[in-house]
């Protein structure tokens, strides 16, 4: 299952990150609406903020995964 997992991420790269942006896109958004009063605007700036960051986290470690499979 996880060598199948991991050959489709592989094959499909920018699918694969826009897909867990939108899922911590809508994740965030879900979470504040239950949490804080905010408005829908700045609610949304919120979640997209929180979605930058995870992308980031997530394209840092494809960057490390990929340094240290070439190494290997």
């Amino acid at each position: 299952m996880s060598s199948s997992l991991q050959s489709w991420v592989a094959e499909h790269k920018l699918a694969s990150i826009g897909t867990v942006w939108a899922s911590a896109l809508g994740a965030s958004m879900a979470y504040s609406r239950k949490s804080s009063p905010m408005k829908t605007s700045l609610r949304l700036i919120h979640a997209r903020m929180h979605a930058q960051a995870l992308t980031l986290a997530v394209l840092s470690g494809a960057a490390l995964y990929h340094y240290y499979d070439v190494l290997a």
